[in-house]
């Protein structure tokens, strides 16, 4: 059992980008300790089988069809688990894109396509199920952002703005909520297995380019998901994963122009592998 789980009794939880990747794994990990979870995500389809998924485990899961970009619409759907639930323990803003370009030829129209989705709808949905959470003096939101938020890899402007921008806000709520019993996380795991190369617009080198880091990666997204839950349940802040990733963000604390410079080498290597 999770100590989340111990934390809040009722067990609600709203998660975006549950149809799969971490979030579907976020809600397959709550399931088993029985929790009511709000799942949305823009593909209906996916997010079918992870709502049977998550029953087959035992959670009780509510589905809704979201567009995270979409703030009325994000309002709404907030509406509608708010009064099924009568309440939210845990907010998850999970939902995400990746992408990656020259950052003066990466066209206008996809910076705002990221921002929208990476950025403002964590936006929306803090600024949505805060209220909430400070009449009920209880509850805990998980920011999911990426160690890109610290390694910043050449030709990933976009999305390393928007997870860098994800854990300012972070921060922010962490002090301006701590007084009202809300707990905040944000977590910056490494390249993980997930489907996020699907999602470029960048071309198919820059889709190349991410499977290449992606595939090179030992980590599963059940893992992940697994250790994001349980530093969530010690109100931990910054979870970095793996050991690997705390290196490299400890390292750009202590040298990080040095920092820049291999992973600008790293990037140039991933980069030969595929030509």
């Amino acid at each position: 059992m999770f100590a989340l789980t111990q934390h809040f009794p009722h067990k609600r939880a709203f998660i975006t980008g549950a149809a799969s990747g971490l979030g579907k794994a976020l809600s397959l990990h709550l399931a088993k300790d029985g929790w009511t979870i709000g799942i949305s995500d823009v593909n209906t389809e996916a997010l079918q089988h992870t709502y049977n998924e998550v029953e087959q485990a035992g959670g009780k899961p509510i589905s809704f069809q979201l567009d995270v970009s979409d703030k009325e619409a994000y309002k709404q759907v907030a509406a509608e688990f708010l009064k099924q639930t009568d309440g939210i323990d845990l907010l998850v803003n999970n939902a995400g894109v990746g992408d990656g370009g020259n950052f003066e030829e990466y066209p206008l129209e996809n910076w705002e396509w990221m921002v929208r989705i990476n950025q403002m709808s964590v936006v929306y949905g803090c600024h949505l199920f805060i209220p909430t959470f400070k009449k009920q003096q209880s509850g805990h939101i998980l920011n999911i952002a990426s160690l890109a938020a610290v390694s910043c890899a050449p030709q990933m402007g976009a999305y390393n703005m928007t997870k860098a921008a994800v854990v300012a806000i972070s921060e922010t709520l962490y002090g301006e909520l701590m007084d009202d019993n809300i707990g905040v996380s944000c977590a910056m795991p490494s390249y993980f297995q997930t489907n996020i190369a699907e999602s470029v617009r960048g071309g198919d080198r820059i889709k190349k380019i991410t499977q290449v880091f992606i595939k090179k990666s030992n980590l599963q997204a059940d893992a992940v998901a697994k250790e994001i839950l349980e530093r969530t349940g010690k109100r931990e802040l910054y979870i970095v994963l793996p050991k690997m990733a705390r290196k490299l963000w400890l390292f750009k604390r202590l040298m990080p122009t040095r920092l820049r410079k291999m992973v600008k080498e790293k990037y140039m290597q991933a980069i030969g592998r595929i030509q």
